[in-house]
């Protein structure tokens, strides 16, 4: 939802970071020669950007407070004006400490959504492989991305902008904190008492980057099911974009928008809503419970 600083620890990191510079350098030069007062502004912060090591934020492991198991739900995308765009459904099931969940929405122009992921829940959780489709007018891009955790292997097959199919196949360093399609899962086992909790995801644009997610809590805010009244804890989940992608992200305001989740706290915690983009600069779009027809 998805569909956002890399962590370096190894040679392989630093190299990347001393590529960064060098490319930077390249277009800093041809910044200088090709622009005005402006641009050779922008370039000169691009090459200071650059120069600095990229900074690895610390991950956080999420324990696991609540066992999960076997789940049915349904639910609806609407917009924010309350427009209903999908419908859709989450299944899961739970043999021993691994767990499947299956999430699908079917969009009313024929687009659909559809992410299976496969995680542990063997004292914290951990990804072990997410397979994310979406296709269809809803999305600027097709696309269909495969995580694998045990090789680090991601798989992208897209369709660029004259319409030929691409694929792009990459080994990554995946760290163990990878919340590709954990998100929602997560959200009920992170402690609101804590201010920032970060976990890294795989963002495809289409070229796959690692990336991290800050989720920090709002406070409590009141709804109600019927004559139920609740408090769900709302939380802000910030993408942030390390090195010097994420530099210019920020200097052309071009950073991803954040993503809300609110979640009904207790003994048995449960999702309520989220609002946040899909994909990339997309929409931002709501996922809500469904309620039941007449029968």
């Amino acid at each position: 939802m998805g569909d956002t600083t890399p962590i370096y620890g190894d040679d392989a990191g630093m190299n990347a970071a001393m590529e960064e510079a060098r490319r930077a350098r390249h277009g800093l030069r041809i910044e200088l020669q090709r622009s005005g007062a402006r641009s050779r502004l922008i370039a000169i912060l691009l090459a200071c950007a650059a120069m600095l090591q990229p900074s690895a934020l610390f991950a956080d492991m999420i324990p696991v407070r609540h066992t999960e198991g076997l789940i049915h739900g349904f639910l609806v995308v609407r917009t924010l004006e309350g427009k209903a765009l999908a419908d859709g459904q989450m299944t899961q099931d739970a043999r021993s400490d691994r767990v499947t969940t299956h999430l699908i929405f079917r969009f009313k122009d024929g687009s659909i959504y559809e992410d299976t992921t496969k995680f542990s829940q063997r004292g914290t959780f951990r990804l072990l492989s997410d397979h994310l489709i979406r296709r269809g007018p809803s999305f600027k891009q097709p696309m269909d991305t495969l995580i694998d955790t045990s090789t680090g292997q991601v798989k992208v097959r897209y369709t660029d902008d004259r319409g030929k199919e691409k694929v792009i196949a990459q080994r990554m360093e995946l760290p163990p904190d990878v919340a590709n399609g954990l998100l929602l899962t997560l959200m009920k086992d992170i402690k609101p008492s804590v201010p920032r909790t970060t976990v890294s995801m795989v963002a495809t644009t289409p070229k796959p980057r690692l990336v991290k997610l800050a989720i920090l809590p709002q406070g409590e805010e009141p709804f109600t099911i019927g004559s139920f009244r609740h408090k769900a804890m709302r939380f802000v989940v910030k993408v942030e974009i390390g090195g010097v992608t994420g530099f210019l992200a920020r200097l052309m305001e071009k950073q991803p928008a954040d993503t809300h989740v609110w979640v009904l706290g207790g003994e048995a915690p449960a999702f309520v809503k989220a609002e946040g983009p899909f994909y990339v600069g997309g929409p931002i779009w709501r996922i809500q419970l469904a309620s039941a027809g007449l029968f």
